[in-house]
C-alpha cells in the first residue's frame, strides 16, 4: 500500500489533496452530501493505489536489432516482444525504452491489455550520425490505472548494443604490389611443397588445436609443443591513421577527422576482400589486426580525437611491427620532419600509399591557406621524393574518386601525371 501511495501520480495527490480539504469542509459546515463527496474523492486514489501495488504481473521482454552494426546516418530496427506469463490480464501498460541521445528521443508506447500468454511485438527504429557504441535498454514497464491516478514503474535489466562504424565507400580495383609473406607455421617453401605436419614443431600457443599436440617433441623439450601447419600464404600490410586533434579541421561528421576515419575504414574493407591481412595503427599505437574487416571497422567505430603532437609512436609501432608488405597512411595535417620520418618505412620492396587530406580547405579562414598548403605540399614532397604514392583528398571530395592515385607511380613524376589527370577529368567535366 505505501509503495501504491508513492506512485500517486499529480492527478491521483490532487485528488487526495482535494478530498482531504472537502473532508475538512463538510466538518466545519455540517453539510453531509460534501462529507459523501469528500469520501468518494479520497477513496478513488487509495483504491487504486491498492489494486495497482497488489497486482502482480509477470512480464517478459526480448530485444532484437536489425542490424546491429549500421553505418552512420543508416536506420536500423528495434523489435520489442513483451510477453505476459500470467494468467492474469494486464491493465494499461506505458512502455518506455533507454536510447542514448545519439540514436534519436526515447520511444514510449500505450498497452491497453495483453491477454493471458499473450505476445505484443512493437518496432521502432534508432539512427545516429556519430560513430560509436551505443547501449540499447533498459526497458522500462509503467503498470498505471484506468483513471490515470498511480503509475508504478518496473524495469529489466537486459541491454544491447548497437554499433554505428564509419560510411565504408566502395573504392575501385587498384593494383597495390607489396611483398608476400608467409600467412601460416610453414613459412620456407620447402616445407610447404613437402606437406608435412610435423615439420619444425614449435611451442603451444593459446587457441591452438589440442589435436595438433607433437607428443614427441613435447617429451623432448618439457614443454607442450604442437605440428606446424600448412597454409596458404597472404599479404601483410599495416593502416595508420593520424587522429592528432591538431592535425585536423572542422567539427562534426563532416570535419576532416571524420573523412579521415571514413577513408580508413573504405581501405581497410577494401584491401579485406582482396585477403590482405592488416594492422590497425594510430599515431598512439596498434590498435588491432583485421583478416576478415569487422575488427577494423569496428575499432574505427570508438576511434576519437587523440592529444599527441607528433606521429612518433605510430612510426615506432610500425617499424616494430615488421613484415608488411604495404603501409597505408592516412593523414591530416603534416609538417617536413612528421613527412621524413614517415618516409623513412618504405624500403625494399614495401610499398607506400599517402592518403593526404588537405587539411586546410576544412578551414574557414581563407588567410591560413596559403602557408597550410606550403606545409602540406612540403610534406607531400618529402613521402614522393622517398617513393611513396600520394592520394590528395580535399574537402568535398570522395575517396572513391581519387583512389586510382593509389595505382600510380612513386616519386615526383607521380605528381605531376596526377595533376595532368586531374586537368583532364575537370575539362571533361565540363
Amino acid at each position: 500500500m505505501i509503495s501504491g501511495l508513492r506512485a500517486l501520480t499529480s492527478r491521483g495527490r490532487s485528488f487526495l489533496a482535494s478530498g482531504v480539504a472537502a473532508l475538512l469542509c463538510a466538518f466545519v459546515l455540517g453539510e453531509h452530501d460534501l462529507l459523501r463527496i469528500a469520501v468518494l474523492v479520497i477513496t478513488l486514489p487509495l483504491l487504486a493505489a491498492l489494486v495497482v501495488a497488489r497486482t502482480r504481473y509477470r512480464l517478459s521482454c526480448a530485444r532484437r536489432l536489425d542490424p546491429v552494426r549500421v553505418e552512420v546516418g543508416s536506420d536500423s530496427t528495434v523489435t520489442l516482444r513483451l510477453e505476459n506469463v500470467t494468467r492474469l490480464p494486464t491493465g494499461l501498460l506505458l512502455i518506455e525504452d533507454t536510447v542514448p541521445y545519439a540514436v534519436g528521443a526515447r520511444p514510449r508506447f500505450v498497452l491497453d491489455r495483453v491477454e493471458p500468454r499473450g505476445i505484443r511485438e512493437i518496432d521502432y527504429k534508432v539512427r545516429s550520425d556519430l560513430r560509436g557504441r551505443f547501449p540499447i535498454g533498459p526497458l522500462s514497464v509503467r503498470i498505471a490505472d484506468p483513471f490515470g491516478l498511480v503509475e508504478l514503474t518496473r524495469a529489466f535489466t537486459a541491454t544491447d548494443t548497437l554499433m554505428v562504424i564509419p560510411e565504408v565507400v566502395r573504392l575501385p580495383p587498384v593494383r597495390l604490389s607489396g611483398e608476400w609473406t608467409g600467412g601460416g607455421d610453414s613459412r620456407t617453401a620447402t616445407a610447404a611443397a613437402a606437406g608435412e605436419d610435423d615439420i619444425g614443431p614449435r611451442e603451444y600457443r593459446q587457441g591452438d588445436d589440442l589435436r595438433r599436440v607433437h607428443w614427441r617433441s613435447t617429451a623432448r623439450y618439457g614443454e607442450l609443443m604442437v605440428r606446424r601447419e600448412e597454409q596458404q600464404w597472404q599479404s601483410r600490410g599495416a593502416l595508420l591513421l593520424d587522429t592528432r586533434r591538431h592535425a585536423h579541421r572542422g567539427e562534426g561528421p563532416r570535419s576532416s577527422f571524420e573523412v579521415a576515419v571514413s577513408a580508413a575504414a573504405s581501405i581497410g574493407a577494401h584491401l579485406a576482400r582482396d585477403g590482405l591481412g592488416l594492422r590497425l595503427v594510430t599515431d598512439q599505437g596498434r590498435l588491432t589486426d583485421a583478416a576478415a574487416g569487422h575488427s577494423l571497422v569496428d575499432a574505427l567505430a570508438v576511434v576519437r580525437h587523440s592529444t599527441a603532437r607528433s606521429l612518433e609512436s605510430g612510426v615506432t609501432a610500425l617499424r616494430q611491427g615488421g613484415g608488411d608488405g604495404l603501409i597505408v597512411a592516412v593523414l591530416g595535417d603534416l609538417d617536413a620532419e612528421e613527412a621524413r620520418a614517415l618516409a623513412r618505412l618504405r624500403h625494399g620492396g614495401v610499398t607506400g600509399v599517402a592518403v593526404m587530406l588537405e587539411v586546410a580547405t576544412w578551414q574557414t579562414v581563407p588567410s591560413h591557406h596559403a602557408a597550410a598548403d606550403a606545409a602540406a605540399e612540403g610534406a607531400r614532397a618529402v613521402l614522393a621524393d622517398a617513393g611513396w604514392r600520394i592520394v590528395r583528398l580535399p574537402a568535398g571530395r570522395s575517396l572513391a574518386a581519387v583512389w586510382q592515385e593509389a595505382g600510380g607511380q612513386s616519386g615526383r613524376y607521380a605528381g605531376a601525371q596526377e595533376t595532368v589527370e586531374e586537368t583532364i577529368t575537370a575539362g571533361d567535366a565540363a
